[in-house]
């Protein structure tokens, strides 16, 4: 990849994580993806992996790869399981996020095109 395109992909994967985590998110699946304090009715797993989909949809439209697609949904469900459990800061939980992206981008760099 050319210096550009990897700046361009890693804004791309930055701007896809901004939204899905805002407005594609919402109040209601802010709400009802926490284990911890539950939305009566609504399954707090389906409502996290919903959202955790929504992200791993994003890294693979970005990147063309379903493997960081997968690995992305898995990561952003772990990691805000751990911010709704109060395990991490928001803070540390975006810069997780972030850091996410970069290692995507590292595995297109190291390996190219990934499946």
């Amino acid at each position: 990849m050319a210096p550009y395109d990897i700046l361009q992909t890693f804004l791309l994967l930055i701007l896809g994580h901004a939204v899905a985590d805002y407005p594609l998110q919402g109040e209601f699946l802010a709400r009802a993806k926490s284990r911890f304090s539950p939305m009566q009715g609504v399954p707090w797993y389906q409502a996290l992996g919903a959202h955790a989909v929504i992200h791993g949809g994003a890294v693979a439209l970005i990147t063309g790869s379903l493997l960081l697609g997968v690995l992305e949904t898995a990561s952003h469900w772990l990691i805000d399981d751990l911010k709704c459990g109060r395990r991490i800061s928001y803070n540390r939980d975006q810069l997780l996020h972030v850091l996410c992206k970069a290692l995507w981008l590292g595995g297109l760099l190291l390996f190219g095109p990934l499946p």
